[in-house]
């Protein structure tokens, strides 16, 4: 079928300009939300472990894109979430390293606009403090479910534990949600096109190119989407996910590390390319898209572990009161502990 001149222009143009960021496409999303909800350890509450918990988590891999194209302010506030442009040197406009991000988003906001040439949050993606935000996120859904736990037997009315008991059913809704959204940013972060300034093309006009990469405007959505399709399953990712490996760094450091390691598959994928392994589902291009899934549910059910940890640490309510003096009985759990005395 032929196009009329104008439709042929404006497809040609679409075709010529850069796409939303989607790493994986949906079902990369949900492979590897899936997996890392199979993978995790029994210390972590069975109602994170569920089938239920799993196909709901799963679902809620892809929301983040999902909800892309709702207008203004929301789209260009939310969409550098999902990626970061790291040069091959392991920094952010050569002035943030990934080894040592700063302590929060405007910091690093305020680095960014000290490059030269100047930039900001927006212009090269936040996903490190995406992933990190939804960490403590759920770190803090955890620490006020361990209370409502020990609120729902202990609390000293009636009234003050059937309340606990209702926050407890809310609390998991909640944690569960939580955890499939946050979790897209999780998986975003092991996409080597999502953590890099050669995310869709190797642009040779900007960027040293000693191996010739290719500059095609359609690589990224034939590796985390095409290839993903033909290839990858939630129990082959599964069979690929390497034992819980735990840290007590500070979460962006963890972060920091994580995207490095993406990073440094940035040109495999264009080797791959380069070869027609991609476009073929070579061996060796099902096993690097096979093993960066796996990574990403790793580390998602890390950080869902980490963030069981350390709500044990926390402090909530108003004024705070630790959780561990609650679970041990040192403080006694009211509607009042816990933020709803006013």
């Amino acid at each position: 079928m032929r196009l009329r001149p104008t439709l042929a222009f404006l497809c040609a143009a679409l075709v010529a300009a850069p796409l939303p960021a989607l790493a994986w496409g949906s079902q990369g999303h949900r492979i590897i939300s899936g997996a890392a909800i199979r993978t995790l350890p029994e210390s972590v509450p069975a109602f994170l472990r569920s089938a239920g918990a799993h196909d709901e988590i799963a679902l809620l891999g892809p929301e983040a894109d999902r909800i892309k194209g709702a207008g203004f302010p929301l789209d260009p506030d939310d969409d550098p979430g999902h990626y970061v442009d790291v040069e091959d040197d392991g920094t952010v406009s050569e002035v943030v390293k990934l080894s040592a991000l700063p302590r929060s988003r405007r910091d690093y906001d305020t680095a960014l606009r000290g490059a030269t040439p100047a930039s900001n949050e927006y212009g090269q993606g936040y996903l490190p403090y995406e992933i990190a935000d939804g960490w403590e996120r759920v770190a803090r859904d955890l620490a006020y479910w361990r209370v409502d736990v020990v609120g729902a037997t202990k609390a000293p009315t009636a009234e003050d534990r059937a309340f606990f008991a209702f926050d407890r059913s809310v609390r998991e809704a909640v944690t569960l949600r939580d955890v499939g959204y946050w979790s897209h940013f999780v998986g975003d972060a092991s996409q080597p096109l999502h953590v890099s300034v050669h995310f869709n093309g190797w642009d040779s006009q900007k960027y040293p190119n000693p191996e010739h990469f290719s500059d095609s405007r359609t690589i990224h959505a034939r590796f985390e989407t095409a290839l993903v399709r033909a290839v990858a399953t939630e129990d082959l990712v599964v069979a690929r996910v390497p034992a819980l490996a735990t840290s007590t760094d500070p979460v962006l450091a963890q972060v920091g590390a994580y995207l490095l390691a993406t990073e440094s598959h940035v040109p495999d994928v264009y080797r791959l390319e380069a070869a027609g392994g991609i476009d073929a589902h070579s061996d060796a291009a099902t096993a690097l898209v096979l093993d960066r899934l796996a990574a990403g549910a790793a580390e998602l059910r890390n950080l869902i572990v980490e963030a069981w940890q350390a709500s044990a640490d926390a402090k909530v309510g108003y004024p705070n009161t630790a959780v561990r003096d609650f679970e041990s009985g040192a403080a006694v759990p009211t509607r009042a502990t816990v933020g709803f005395g006013d």
